[in-house]
């Protein structure tokens, strides 16, 4: 359906996002493609989980269907970085159209592997190469890469061997990329050290919501496993392991606690999770908003 316009002949959507790009701190302008610069402030360094518009509708309890889109939620939530992932094969490919607003944005890392561990090769290469002509894209990613080795005897999505030609193709190509990987906190134990000597960002989960009172104890654990990888803390704004809203006070738990690693230098960003939940009118989420905007502008100390 067609918006309608004010006298000045402008969008209810323009003016969204120009005044989303306001709160946003330095978003390049929609349709110009991003230089990546130096990260100023925490903003830089806040992340919003991406999926396609409507994906995790009728899942997981939520109160409602969503509508928004990955790149409106990023303005909306004065987030400038995204990840994309790919869930239930949406969006389809091929991406270059659907990838065309993210052009808008900082910086962004696009799914290899996506939700559930999905991962084809002739994927795998098609956002290689969308990566490498994109000038705001930084890296790929994989998630839900680790899995429950009953099943099938697999541990994880791709073999050491993958990963090991993956980390070539990154490296050597056009530009550098960088990998990421997702680990959940309950796969802390599991045999899966020489898969994440391959992973350059590591990306740490609480599936649960009441597991956030072990959150530093895992983190440290964490950082034992993945000694050389860089560390980017995972904040839920909906509780998924138990299909229910997020305590407030768990999403305050999670985000002050990241923050101060955040400026101690332990870790290099967090993600906010997930833009197809952004317009439910949730607690969390706008709590999350309200202090984004709050905290975003703060700069960035010499250690990070």
């Amino acid at each position: 359906m067609r918006m309608s316009r004010n006298g000045g002949g402008l969008t209810r959507r323009d003016l969204f996002v120009a005044g989303a790009l306001a709160g946003a701190g330095g978003m390049a302008a929609p349709g110009a493609a991003a230089a990546v610069r130096p990260a100023a402030n925490l903003r830089d360094r806040f992340w919003l989980w991406g999926h396609a518009a409507g994906s995790h509708n009728g899942e997981y309890g939520l109160p409602a269907d969503s509508r928004i889109t990955p790149v409106e939620a990023a303005y909306y939530m004065s987030i400038p970085n995204i990840i994309l992932v790919r869930y239930k094969g949406k969006p389809e490919p091929p991406f270059d159209q659907y990838a065309l607003p993210f052009a808008s944005l900082r910086e962004v890392v696009w799914s290899v592997v996506g939700a559930g561990g999905a991962t084809e090769t002739a994927e795998r290469e098609m956002v290689l190469r969308m990566a490498e002509q994109k000038p705001n894209f930084t890296g790929v990613d994989m998630d839900d890469f680790f899995r429950d080795k009953s099943k099938d005897g697999r541990i994880a999505a791709l073999t050491v061997a993958d990963l090991e030609q993956l980390q070539k193709r990154l490296k050597g190509g056009r530009k550098k990329l960088d990998l990421w990987v997702t680990l959940y906190t309950h796969q802390l134990d599991d045999p899966i050290q020489e898969h994440l000597k391959y992973c350059d960002v590591v990306t740490l989960w609480t599936w649960k919501a009441a597991d956030l009172a072990q959150l530093e104890a895992n983190f440290e654990k964490a950082v034992k496993l993945t000694p050389n990888s860089r560390k980017v803390l995972g904040c839920y704004m909906w509780d998924y392991g138990t299909h229910q809203p997020i305590p407030v006070a768990a999403m305050e738990q999670q985000c002050e606690q990241g923050l101060k690693w955040l400026e101690a230098g332990r870790i290099d960003g967090m993600i906010f999770l997930a833009s197809c939940i952004c317009d439910l009118g949730l607690e969390a989420v706008e709590w999350s908003r309200r202090w984004i905007r709050k905290t975003g502008g703060r700069k960035l100390g010499k250690q990070s």
